[in-house]
């Protein structure tokens, strides 16, 4: 099983338009992950940290942390945030960090737009020598390589907010620049000189969200929500539908056009925190032996500027 999943990293690390951000399953909860434009939209200071683990069933599974902490500048229209992620599967690991800055333009009363832009750099790390390699000659060519890239990255977004309402566009890896390319030759047991192109290449990821909250009596708000996720060879979407009970209690249920389903719960403890935990599965059999996916999100928000925040449970 393990020359199978670290063979199945080999294969995503090569690809060049693979899908590579993380996957997150309470992106609804921590947007400052897939859109800079959120930065200072919650009229807060907030900070949200997540762990996930999927696959659980396998060594080398993937696993991502990550951390965003974000606020407004009192009176004026600026956000500026921090983020940053780990992201590991089998032998490959990206760590990011970024600093995000966002404009807030109030377009009425009701609703804001936001237009926000991130820089940071990307460190790009494959271990070779935890691969299975088929002859020595591969083993002794590839398997001391060492890869340890760090290279700059640009993401941009917008995002549209009401109290009840919002609808967010962003993309990542603009520069979408080649984090690692090289070439291997060897010889193999029989004698043939072999040749190995190894190329990883960040490319340009879209998202679109879009949620909408509906009252019903005091104590319940529904909240559909769904999101685009994709690159220039392969896209997903993720449907949600979550229940708000009684201001302190989120519970939910979504499934992703990629095949896997889940479920998740998040206490509002106190205005100031909250904590979250979801559970995913695949609906194929093969997915189904992968094993499960969980993910538990901490989130803080401080409103040390004494105002009324914009729907601080609902966003």
């Amino acid at each position: 099983m393990r020359k199978i999943l670290l063979l199945l990293s080999c294969t995503l690390v090569f690809a060049s338009y693979a899908q590579q951000d993380p996957q997150y399953s309470q992106y609804q909860f921590n947007q400052m992950i897939i859109n800079p434009a959120y930065a200072g939209t919650k009229n807060a200071l907030s900070a949200v940290i997540d762990i996930r683990k999927q696959w659980s069933g396998f060594d080398g599974a993937p696993s991502t942390q990550s951390f965003s902490f974000h606020g407004p500048l009192k009176k004026k229209r600026i956000g500026l945030g921090l983020s940053a992620y780990n992201d590991a599967i089998g032998p490959k690991r990206i760590t990011a960090a970024y600093g995000n800055i966002s404009y807030i333009l109030p377009i009425n009363n009701k609703l804001k737009l936001s237009f926000g832009i991130r820089a940071g750099f990307v460190n790009y790390v494959f271990d070779f020598s935890k691969m299975n390699y088929k002859d020595a000659g591969e083993t002794n060519a590839i398997a001391n390589i060492s890869t340890n890239k760090l290279k700059p990255d640009f993401d941009a977004g917008l995002f549209l907010k009401s109290s009840s309402f919002y609808a967010g566009f962003s993309a990542t890896h603009l520069n979408s620049a080649y984090v690692y390319q090289d070439k291997i030759s060897y010889t193999n047991v029989s004698g043939a000189q072999t040749e190995y192109d190894l190329t990883y290449r960040l490319s340009t990821h879209i998202f679109g969200i879009v949620s909408k909250g509906f009252s019903v009596g005091e104590n319940l708000v529904i909240n559909p929500t769904l999101i685009y996720k994709g690159t220039k060879s392969i896209s997903n979407i993720d449907v949600n539908l979550n229940f708000l009970i009684k201001q302190r209690l989120w519970l939910g249920v979504f499934a992703r056009s990629s095949g896997s389903v889940g479920a998740l719960a998040q206490v509002i403890v106190t205005d100031n925190i909250k904590i979250g935990y979801s559970f995913d599965s695949g609906i194929g059999n093969a997915q189904r032996k992968l094993g499960n996916g969980h993910e538990i999100m901490i989130g803080f928000d401080l409103n040390t500027f004494k105002s009324k925040m914009l729907s601080p449970r609902y966003l």
